[in-house]
């Protein structure tokens, strides 16, 4: 039987197992494909505690498989399902869980992987990559302006850095001192993550900043909203709305379609987005790379690699 990586409850790691399930069926609008890798993200993590997804509806059902976006090759499609045939290779949001030898992907948030574009780095693209983009775009800063990336040195901020770089935006990361390399190569401005952190930004950007993409929440969220001149160019994808709206602000407006995973899938093909996959993982080891993730020190991004040639 297929092997799927899972939670058999809520709580901590110790929930967590290497199990044996059903092949699953795609229902409609759904595409069932063999999975080729699956990104490691926060929010599966967090999903293991009991987090809910803005919109997320229904009853969990155990044993329930982590993991929400994948890259892989088609095998079936579910009634209503148009534009994908058996081998197409394809990336995108995992229904039911990711971290599987098989996931159901929901079909009008799939894309068709291009050519150059490896399984690996497409499994990083449809959450950190299109969250990023999301938020960039949300923004709308004009060429010039400076951006404050709070949480800068993960999957998402590591990805906001290069689109905002992009669009000609001066980038000020906040991220620990182990991560200064990586965003100075990005073209960031790295301050050091700490009780001391908004000083330094001011120090940096002494009229303020012209937008902030906050990845944190809590505490830092609030500083960082004493920095930047116009609480409507305040987003976050690390606090709840209602905490966010108080300051003026907003949530990061998710698109949550086929045409950001091709744009994002564009981007890395011209070489303007590198994902940085930093570690990856087989199916069996999938504890560890949560580990990494949940630990808060992982550079860039963790893949979990599972069929052949990821």
């Amino acid at each position: 039987m297929p092997k799927a990586y899972v939670f058999t409850r809520y709580g901590g790691p110790e929930t967590e197992a290497l199990v044996d399930l059903d092949r699953p069926r795609p229902g409609p609008g759904e595409v069932l494909v063999a999975v080729r890798a699956a990104g490691v993200n926060p929010v599966d993590w967090k999903q293991r505690t009991g987090y809910r997804r803005p919109g997320e509806s229904g009853e969990r059902v155990f044993p329930s498989v982590l993991g929400n976006e994948v890259a892989g090759v088609v095998e079936e499609s579910g009634e209503g399902v148009t534009g994908f045939t058996p081998g197409d290779e394809v990336f995108g949001t995992a229904v039911a869980g990711g971290y599987a030898e098989y996931a159901l992907l929901a079909a009008g948030i799939t894309a068709h992987k291009p050519a150059g574009l490896s399984f690996t780095d497409a499994a990083t693209l449809p959450v950190a990559a299109a969250t990023a983009y999301d938020g960039v775009h949300q923004l709308d800063l004009p060429a010039g302006a400076t951006l404050l990336v709070t949480g800068a040195g993960g999957g998402v901020g590591v990805a906001v850095a290069q689109i905002a770089r992009a669009r000609g935006l001066r980038v000020v990361g906040v991220a620990s001192e182990g991560k200064k390399d990586l965003l100075e190569s990005l073209g960031a401005v790295h301050v050091p993550s700490g009780p001391d952190w908004a000083a330094a930004v001011r120090l940096t950007a002494p009229d303020g900043v012209d937008g902030v993409y906050d990845l944190v929440g809590g505490e830092v969220l609030h500083e960082a909203a004493g920095l930047v001149r116009d609480r409507a160019r305040l987003i976050t994808a690390g606090a709840p709305a209602e905490e966010v709206e108080r300051l003026g602000g907003a949530r990061v407006a998710r698109a949550r379609d086929t045409a950001v995973l091709r744009a994002v899938a564009d981007l890395v093909v011209r070489g303007e987005l590198n994902p940085h996959v930093t570690l990856t993982f087989p199916l069996e080891r999938a504890g560890e790379a949560l580990r990494e993730v949940e630990s808060g020190h992982a550079r860039g991004k963790v893949v979990l690699e599972i069929g052949a040639d990821a």
